[in-house]
């Protein structure tokens, strides 16, 4: 009888375990039906990591009062919204237009001190930009709650603030006010009970020369080719 309440007691104590990872290991789905939708929409918040890509005028080497000029990494946000419709169980078609703040700065190194007494000086170049990129999602699995994706499409930029009073100003680079360019980048989806929170981070470059030089501007006319370089982080809600 001993013996027999002792192997009831250990098949319950080995059984129990089961049950109790088997239990822990169901995951409810949030959101089950989601991946039926033909469209959904969302809004995008975001900051970004911009800099210029620069490519030096001759004229750099044969006018000696500027030694360097060097594009500095400079922070910025972005606020949007986007359209997602569904093509496959694999992929997806996005629209996601911004409204983005940028600001890019370049380094500049004198050899003749200027006004200030100063020879090293960081000039900014603002913009505010409308960004229209189109991409195409490729989405792994859904486990549980959670999926990751690749993305890859085509931005069109137009920068509102081109002719703004600060880029006419004789002291800094004028920039052109149209960009398109290549974007490639990965994310996340965590579903929740009533929205998708989907992190992001992705590359963005510009492919047009959007340096609109002037010899006559000591600062502009060291560069021969100027392009857009981003990193961009973006948090998406969707549902």
């Amino acid at each position: 009888m001993n013996r027999t309440l002792l192997l009831l007691s250990l098949s319950i104590a080995l059984i129990h375990p089961v049950r109790a990872k088997a239990q822990f290991g169901r995951v409810e789905l949030n959101l089950f039906d989601h991946d039926s939708k033909p469209y959904y929409f969302g809004i995008t918040l975001g900051g970004n990591l911009a800099r210029f890509h620069t490519s030096l005028h001759p004229q750099f080497l044969d006018d000696d009062s500027v030694l360097v000029a060097e594009p500095i990494n400079s922070g910025g946000l972005s606020l949007g919204l986007s359209a997602t419709a569904r093509l496959s169980d694999r992929f997806q078609l996005r629209f996601n237009p911004q409204l983005m703040f940028i600001e890019r700065n370049i380094f500049y190194k004198l050899k003749y001190p200027d006004f200030n007494g100063e020879t090293d000086i960081k000039k900014t170049v603002e913009s505010v930009t409308m960004s229209f990129p189109l991409q195409i999602k490729f989405q792994s699995d859904r486990i549980g709650n959670f999926r990751v994706y690749t993305l890859a499409g085509m931005k069109a930029d137009i920068d509102m603030a081109s002719n703004a009073r600060a880029k006419r100003a004789e002291e800094l680079v004028k920039i052109e006010k149209h960009d398109f360019g290549p974007e490639f980048g990965i994310g996340f989806n965590f579903f929740f009970e009533s929205f998708i929170f989907s992190p992001e981070i992705k590359i963005s470059n510009g492919l047009r020369n959007i340096h609109a030089r002037d010899e006559n501007l000591k600062f502009s006319n060291v560069f021969d080719r100027i392009q857009s370089r981003m990193i961009i982080f973006s948090i998406h809600l969707e549902g």
